[in-house]
């Protein structure tokens, strides 16, 4: 079973995302603080799915989405937007350059754990069908 990558530039919001998802990803986490170390990671492994971050360090979640779906050996790993921008335009910039799901900061945990399990299980089914932005 494939990991879970987490990318925040918060590690008290990656604990908290990796301890709402704890029941629901199997394959154990990754861990990276900005764009650069997220791409870092994928170069490691496989993920089942990646939990985003948008306004980080060195390289904009954006630019990580962007780059994930250029790229042939990643573009079918559901991304899940998690951010504190919660208007329409960076809802749709993200949902444009490839985000699965979108959620706001602040999260419930069982909301994100439900968003989660319907990625992890729609890409398990059906490789590459977007889910849409919740």
């Amino acid at each position: 079973m494939d990991r879970t990558l987490v990318v925040d530039d918060s590690p008290t919001m990656r604990r908290m995302v990796m301890a709402s998802l704890r029941e629901v990803c199997a394959g154990g986490f990754a861990e990276a603080g900005s764009g650069l170390e997220a791409i870092e990671q994928l170069a490691l492994g496989p993920a089942a799915l990646m939990v985003l971050d948008l306004n980080m360090p060195d390289m904009h979640g954006l630019e990580v989405l962007r780059f994930i779906r250029a790229h042939a050996s990643y573009r079918e790993i559901p991304v899940l937007v998690l951010t504190t921008r919660g208007d329409d335009e960076s809802r749709a910039a993200a949902v444009a350059a490839g985000a699965t799901a979108y959620l706001t900061k602040p999260f419930a945990p069982a909301a994100l754990a439900a968003e989660a399990t319907a990625l992890i299980g729609n890409a398990a089914a059906a490789p590459g069908s977007p889910v849409g932005s919740r």
